[in-house]
């Protein structure tokens, strides 16, 4: 039988991607919503295992009340007993001068998380910021002429701008491209008054309002707004499952000339207590992010099988399923040896589903009414 296309079949040149920084936010972002209870060591050894897998850019927690934050009262422990990983850098989230101090006494391996330039940033639903830092957005803005100040006093050449709850609010509703700009604007003309360049650019998602036509359009004018600009940071949070595709959105709004940086956890844990949706906040699940980036053709040197295991011992931990797929489904079977056995039984759990890693013994006992062997077709 000869198979013709309705339309001649024509190589597309290679897509440029931006270069991609990723961040693994599983210790901090990930864990400050889980059980208090957690045992240290068990914390302990899955930031070790993470440390194998290829990613090279761990945040262990944060240095916070645990007032606040009751979770990250054992960091400490943490720092004291993980095994560092040479070339991995370890970060911590420092919310204030104290907790810096704190942090100080594990410098290094911990290495005290400095932007690379100095940021002017607004919190765009002032419900959200008091619940969260006890401070408001007016208390934020004042904030910047001492940013800026000490910019001057060091001669930097380069700073950034920076939203968050950028594209809406569980309080106050959507915010719209109007509102983005115009708060972005007004701190890139107080840099512009001072000299100093704008090449950066925060857009912070804590609510998970993210959606891939805003996050699209948001970076598209301000892309054309400031040419200058060629580093995006986004924090996409995923309660109502828009993170993936914001990320592939923003990946095709940007070029090979510029620097995307994005956060996620193994598994797609995470949450804030402060916005509302707790553990459904989530985030892109790191198994499904670097599965993604390498589908599209993007090296990331991790290794994916180890992130798996990572995403099965956290669910140990936790008691159960963690919202992330490619642990759960494994990777494409790209490579022929890879592909499934065409004769496999029933596959209907999640545990008979992880034969992709561990073998047909996960399914032996299952289901096989076909009435004679399958077998292969040939690929001419």
């Amino acid at each position: 039988m000869t198979l013709t296309l309705p339309y001649e079949q024509t190589e597309e040149p290679m897509r440029q991607w931006p270069k991609v920084v990723y961040k693994e936010e599983c210790m901090r972002e990930g864990m400050q919503i889980e059980d208090v209870n957690i045992p240290v060591e068990q914390k302990v050894r899955l930031l070790d295992a993470i440390s194998e897998t290829g990613l090279k850019n761990i945040v262990v927690g944060s240095f916070v009340s645990p007032k606040y934050t009751p979770q990250m009262a054992c960091i400490d422990e943490i720092l004291r007993r993980f095994r560092p990983k040479l070339g991995v850098t370890y970060t911590a989230l420092v919310a204030n001068r104290q907790g810096e101090e704190r942090a100080r006494a594990y410098a290094p391996p911990l290495t005290l998380e400095r932007e690379p330039v100095p940021y002017l940033s607004c919190t765009l639903c002032d419900v959200f910021v008091r619940r969260n830092f006890n401070r408001s957005q007016a208390q934020e803005i004042e904030r910047w002429s001492q940013i800026i100040g000490r910019a001057k006093e060091r001669k930097l050449k380069a700073a950034g701008i920076a939203i968050h709850a950028a594209w809406g609010s569980n309080f106050l509703g959507r915010f719209t491209l109007a509102q983005r700009i115009e708060m972005l604007e007004g701190e890139h003309a107080l840099w512009d008054d001072v000299g100093i360049a704008v090449t950066h650019v925060n857009l912070g998602d804590p609510m998970s309002w993210n959606a891939p036509h805003e996050v699209e359009e948001t970076l598209a004018v301000i892309k054309k707004r400031w040419p200058a600009i060629k580093h995006f940071k986004l924090h996409f949070h995923n309660a109502r499952g828009m993170a993936m595709a914001s990320t592939y959105a923003a990946m095709r709004a940007l070029e090979a000339t510029d620097t995307v940086y994005f956060d996620g956890t193994i598994g797609g844990i995470g949450g804030c207590p402060y916005c509302g949706n707790g553990r459904a906040t989530g985030m892109v699940a790191t198994e499904d992010l670097m599965h993604f980036l390498q589908r599209m053709g993007i090296e990331t040197g991790v290794d994916l099988n180890r992130v798996i295991n990572c995403a099965w011992m956290l669910e140990e931990m936790l008691g159960r399923l963690t919202p992330g797929h490619v642990s759960k489904a494994g990777p494409c079977p790209i490579n022929p040896e890879d592909c499934y056995d065409p004769n496999m039984p029933f596959v209907e759990s999640f545990e008979q589903a992880r034969h992709f890693r561990l073998g047909p013994k996960v399914y032996a006992d299952g289901h096989r009414p076909w009435k004679e062997a399958i077998s292969r077709p040939r690929v001419a």
